[in-house]
């Protein structure tokens, strides 16, 4: 792919206004609250992988509605309590298996592995294991972008950032974690979730948010023919009376409202050929992020971004940030 959006000296200066609801931060705090409602219950079942040098625990807890949210926690065997980092999945993908998650724990840390509800259904490598019980009553779009997008109340990233929000206090709820020392990381989609998490949890230690999706919604549309933001567009040529519906729900959802409101340190990452999650939607929410930031540009890159070159940037992050 070629480079195809703005050219890097105006992306580092790229911060579109955004289109953010006067009742924004109502609608998550209504959201929320009632979330608290539930008890979180979080279940911690010792799963047997035959490694030795961690524990896992095949996790469980009560996400947005109380549905139950399946979750992996690995935590290095030894003394504790230990530093986590909660870990949400790319789109359509799956909590996986625990083989597959062991670079924070060799590292010292302990790794809370979130599903992403009704999705892993038909991935081979990354299998999920959780249901969206609730299904929205106006049509969608195949996959999971449109599912009740005509109403912010309905829409299926209510639920999953719902979700993404309570994984935080489930790491905190296991005896072995360091409840003072959590951070939140994700690729793609995991990226646009951890972003929100992030705004909406300020105690966090840190965000590492790689090639965000979810974020400057309007602009996607318009720049790139790749899916999951291709969901939208036939949405709206099919559904062709509510654009205005369909942008104001999303609205609730950008990624740009949440990082004008983002306060932990973060650090991003960007694809400079990413014509998934376009280079200026990513700047765009990081030129709006508010606390400390550093961003990762990889200019060779389409979607997979700095890939391993990234996870390294991570822990020299991280552990920059211990050491303060």
């Amino acid at each position: 792919m070629p480079l195809f959006d703005m050219p890097l000296e105006r992306l580092r200066d790229y911060r579109p206004e955004r289109d953010e609801p006067s009742d924004f931060d109502a609608f998550w705090t209504r959201t929320l609250s009632e979330a608290a409602e539930f008890d979180l219950a979080p279940s911690f079942t010792p799963h047997d992988t035959a490694m030795t040098a961690v524990d896992v625990y095949d996790t469980s807890f009560a996400g947005w509605g109380g549905h139950r949210i399946n979750a992996w926690l690995i935590v290095p065997r030894g003394d504790g309590p230990v530093p986590c980092v909660v870990q949400y999945i790319g789109y359509s993908g799956g909590r996986g298996f625990p083989a597959d998650h062991l670079m924070w724990p060799a590292t010292g840390f302990a790794t809370l592995v979130v599903d992403t509800r009704g999705q892993g259904g038909a991935s081979l490598h990354a299998p999920g294991a959780t249901a969206d019980p609730h299904g929205g009553a106006s049509p969608q779009a195949p996959g999971m972008m449109t599912r009740g997008i005509l109403d912010p109340g309905d829409y299926y990233y209510r639920r999953v950032f719902t979700d993404a929000v309570r994984a935080v206090d489930v790491a905190k709820a296991h005896p072995a974690v360091d409840s003072g020392w959590i951070a939140v990381t994700g690729g793609s989609q995991g990226g646009g979730i951890a972003q929100a998490v992030a705004a909406l949890r300020p105690e966090l230690k840190a965000a590492l948010i790689d090639v965000p999706f979810l974020t400057h919604f309007r602009r996607a549309v318009e720049i790139t023919g790749r899916d999951p933001y291709q969901e939208i567009v036939r949405f709206l040529a099919s559904q062709r009376g509510t654009p205005e519906q369909v942008f104001r729900t999303l609205s609730y959802f950008d990624g740009l409202n949440f990082a004008a409101r983002g306060q932990v340190p973060a650090l991003y990452s960007v694809g400079m050929m990413d014509d998934v999650c376009p280079p200026s939607t990513v700047f765009g929410a990081y030129n709006h992020w508010q606390g400390p930031k550093e961003i990762s540009v990889w200019p060779w890159n389409n979607h997979e971004g700095g890939g391993g070159f990234q996870r390294e940037e991570h822990l020299r992050f991280v552990r920059k940030l211990q050491a303060q």
